[in-house]
C-alpha cells in the first residue's frame, strides 16, 4: 500500500516535536496534527526543568543531553541553585540543584521550528475524531494514512483511550502567574495543603509560576479550586494568568507500542511520578521514538525496539521514582504533625533520594 506519510504524530507539544524531529532527521515523511492555533498555548505546566548540566547527574544513561536540550536563552525566564522541600509547619529542607525555568510557550515553539528544519510538516487547528487502521480521520472529514500514528496527546490522547485499556493515576492541578518578587529558590510544599501531591513557588523573571496537584481521594470534600485559592493567598502579588490541567503520576504505561501505534510523553506515562517532572522525560521519549521511526522506515527494525531503548535509558529512574512515589503516599495518608517530624536531619537525604529518582536506602 501506499501512505500520505511514514508517520503521523497527534499533539505537536515537548514529546510530539521531539518526534518529529528525529523521525524527519532520519528521512521519514512526518506530519503533526494539532488542534491549538499555536503550540504551546494555553500555559498548562510549572515550567521548571534541570540544566543540561543537573540532568547528566540525574540521568546518566541518557545519551548526547547537549544535543537533545538545546534550549535557547529567550526560551529562559530564570535560572535557580537551590530547591526547597517544605513541611507543614514551614520548616524549608534546602538542596542544591541547577534548574532552568522556562517560558514555556516560546520554548514549545522552538522545538517546533528544530522539527520543521529537519522537514516535519505540522498541520494546526485540526482536531482529530477517529483513528483507524492507518487511517486519521479528522473533525472536517479528511482521512490521511500513515505507516505508522504516534499518540502525543497528553493523558486524554485518542490513542491512547480508544487502544490501551490501562487506567492511571491522574493528578488535577491549578496555576497561576503571579507578578511580584520571589525569592531566587524553588519551593515545593507537602502535607494538608495539597493532599495526595505537592504544591509549588517557581520563581520567573519578575514573578513566579505558583500551583497546586492533588489527589481528589485524600481532599475531604474541599475542592481543588478551594484548595488553590487558599494556597494562593500565601504569596504577595498580582495575578497575572490561571490554568490547570491533569498530570498523570502512576508512571509508565505497561505497553508503548500496539501494532502500528506508539505512544509518548504523558500518553504513555513519561511522568516521574516522585517528583512531577515530565518536559524532559517526554523528550527523552520523543527521540528515542523518532529514531525508532526512522530505523523501521529506512531498515525495517520493529518500532517495539523504542520501548527496550527507553528501558535502557530511563528504566532505572523510572523504576525508583515510583518506588519513591510509594513511599510518598505513606506520607500522603498521615497526618501533618507526623510529616513534620519526617522532615529533619536524618531523612533529609532519603527524601532527596526519593524525589531524585535514587534507591531510598543507596542498595535497592
Amino acid at each position: 500500500m501506499s501512505y500520505d506519510w511514514d508517520a503521523i504524530i497527534i499533539g505537536g507539544g515537548p514529546a510530539g516535536s521531539t518526534v518529529a524531529r528525529y523521525a524527519a532527521k532520519a528521512g521519514a515523511k512526518i506530519l503533526v496534527i494539532d488542534r491549538r492555533e499555536e503550540i504551546g498555548k494555553p500555559l498548562q505546566c510549572g515550567e521548571l526543568v534541570p540544566t543540561n548540566k543537573e540532568l547528566k547527574q540525574l540521568c546518566p544513561n541518557v545519551p548526547d543531553i547537549d544535543d537533545l536540550f538545546q534550549t535557547p536563552d529567550e526560551a529562559i525566564s530564570r535560572f535557580t541553585n537551590t530547591m526547597g522541600i517544605v513541611s507543614p509547619s514551614g520548616k524549608r529542607l534546602e538542596y542544591p540543584f541547577e534548574g532552568q525555568i522556562l517560558n514555556r510557550p516560546i520554548h514549545d515553539q522552538k522545538l517546533v521550528q528544530l522539527a520543521k528544519n529537519e522537514g516535519a510538516q505540522y498541520s494546526t487547528k485540526s482536531r482529530v475524531n477517529d483513528v483507524i487502521d492507518n487511517e486519521v480521520i479528522l473533525k472536517n472529514g479528511e482521512h490521511i494514512s500513515s505507516k505508522i500514528i504516534v499518540g502525543c496527546g497528553g493523558p486524554h490522547d485518542i490513542l491512547r483511550k480508544k487502544f490501551w485499556d490501562e487506567s492511571s493515576l491522574n493528578i488535577a492541578v491549578n496555576f497561576v502567574l503571579m507578578d511580584g518578587n520571589f525569592e531566587d529558590r524553588v519551593d515545593l510544599f507537602f502535607g494538608s495543603v495539597a493532599p495526595g501531591g505537592y504544591a509549588w513557588m517557581i520563581p520567573k523573571k519578575g514573578g513566579a509560576n505558583i500551583g497546586i496537584g492533588i489527589q481528589t481521594k485524600f481532599s475531604k470534600n474541599k475542592s481543588l479550586n478551594q484548595r488553590a485559592e487558599s494556597f494562593f493567598r500565601k504569596f504577595e502579588g498580582e495575578i497575572t494568568y490561571k490554568g490547570g490541567g491533569v498530570l498523570p503520576m502512576s508512571g509508565t504505561i505497561t505497553n508503548f507500542v500496539k501494532g502500528n501505534y506508539m505512544l509518548v510523553g504523558d500518553s504513555a506515562g513519561m511522568v516521574l511520578p516522585s517528583n512531577g517532572a515530565g518536559i524532559t522525560t517526554a523528550m527523552t521519549g520523543g527521540r528515542i521514538a523518532g529514531q525508532a521511526i526512522g530505523n523501521y522506515i529506512n531498515h525495517g527494525i520493529p518500532i517495539s525496539d523504542y520501548q527496550k531503548n527507553w528501558n535502557k535509558q530511563m528504566g532505572i529512574e523510572m523504576k525508583y521514582s515510583k518506588r519513591g512515589i510509594w513511599w510518598g503516599g505513606l506520607m500522603f495518608r498521615s497526618p501533618d504533625w507526623l510529616i513534620n517530624t519526617g522532615f529533619n536531619r536524618v531523612t533529609k537525604s532519603l527524601i532527596w533520594r526519593a524525589i531524585t529518582c535514587k534507591p531510598m536506602f543507596g542498595l535497592f
